[in-house]
């Protein structure tokens, strides 16, 4: 610790980051209701804001707890269907609205304990095929259950319609700052450094005591809940539901957004997350090539950013405050002694 190193007090930096994103939801808001931005583009930044719920969710499995699972869509699939058939059958109010989110979060959870104690239990290319089996069985049964229990629950592949638009910016992003801030104060506290050493080398975390499953399956729990949460967000703003759009490849395209960013990076999360989902409308011009040069772009950012953009640094708005605040204080006391 450097002499004199003045620290900015925890209750300050909260009010800090809380005022800052306060003005930022009420800032947005305003330019969206005013339609300075357009109807079109109000949906993009939504897309945003559920991508990268799902982009952070995701590293906390990946990047933080170092496992390769490959079903995020599976249980981001639980969790739109079941919030999704609740608020459809009791009605959209301001209290089924966050009581519908949590549900199909806690559905998706319930998904993730029961998937979550056996698969673990393996590594790398195993467990990244079993949690791929287990997010296409979803797909599956979401396509033909209704002929198994002789009634309509999931439509199938005629789609889930006539859903409530529930979702908004302001409901989206508030969710998007209560995924971050769980995610971030879970990974500062003891409980995250465990998962941390989980990832750095498991034999040796086990060797000091750590319970490695619990850690494993908590990680993971919370990751298929946040998932579960973000499907809500996009039921209640699609208005439908279609197994298909819940494959394989919506895994694939969650996982890009984390390795992109860099795994263990909350910051890099959500830049990839809005950098990915934002990409594809700009590029629409370009219509015939914007596919080839989305991929392009990645390939190239792999090839000389093969850590990710951030690799595993966090941005901390705090921290830059007070190096900004010391940088001043050392300054100033220089040109005092340069003036005496």
């Amino acid at each position: 610790m450097k002499k004199n190193y003045k620290k900015i007090p925890m209750p300050v930096r909260y009010a800090i980051n809380f005022v800052l994103l306060l003005a930022f939801l009420l800032i947005v808001n305003a330019l969206i209701e005013n339609k300075v931005i357009s109807r079109s583009n109000s949906i993009v930044v939504v897309s945003i804001g559920i991508n990268i719920i799902l982009a952070v969710s995701l590293n906390l499995a990946t990047g933080y707890l170092g496992q390769l699972p490959l079903g995020h869509a599976g249980f981001m699939a639980v969790g739109a269907y079941s919030s999704a058939i609740l608020v459809k059958n009791i009605g959209a109010t301001w209290l089924t609205i966050p009581l519908g989110m949590v549900f199909g979060g806690l559905v998706a959870a319930i998904f993730g304990l029961i998937i979550g104690i056996p698969a673990l239990r393996l590594k790398g290319d195993y467990l990244a095929i079993i949690t791929l089996g287990f997010g296409e069985i979803i797909r599956v049964v979401l396509l033909n259950i209704d002929s198994v229990l002789g009634f309509k629950l999931t439509y199938g592949a005629a789609s889930l319609k006539n859903i409530p638009k529930t979702t908004n910016f302001i409901n989206t992003y508030i969710v998007v700052i209560i995924t971050c801030f769980v995610i971030h104060t879970m990974m500062k506290s003891r409980h995250g450094r465990a998962i941390l050493s989980i990832r750095e080398n498991e034999i040796a975390a086990e060797s000091c005591g750590i319970k490695t499953t619990y850690y494993k399956t908590l990680g993971f729990v919370v990751s298929a809940f946040f998932a579960g949460v973000a499907g809500s967000l996009l039921a209640g703003n699609l208005g439908l539901l279609n197994p298909q759009s819940f494959g394989f490849m919506k895994s694939i395209e969650i996982l890009v957004m984390v390795v992109l960013g860099g795994m263990g990076s909350m910051a890099g999360s959500v830049i990839s997350a809005t950098v990915l989902t934002a990409l594809p409308e700009v590029l629409r011009a370009f219509d015939t090539y914007r596919m080839v040069v989305y991929s392009l772009l990645l390939i190239i950012v792999m090839i000389f950013k093969p850590s990710g953009l951030m690799g595993k640094y966090d941005f901390s708005l705090s921290h830059l405050l007070e190096k900004l605040l010391n940088f001043k204080s050392s300054r100033g006391k220089k040109s005092e002694e340069r003036g005496s």
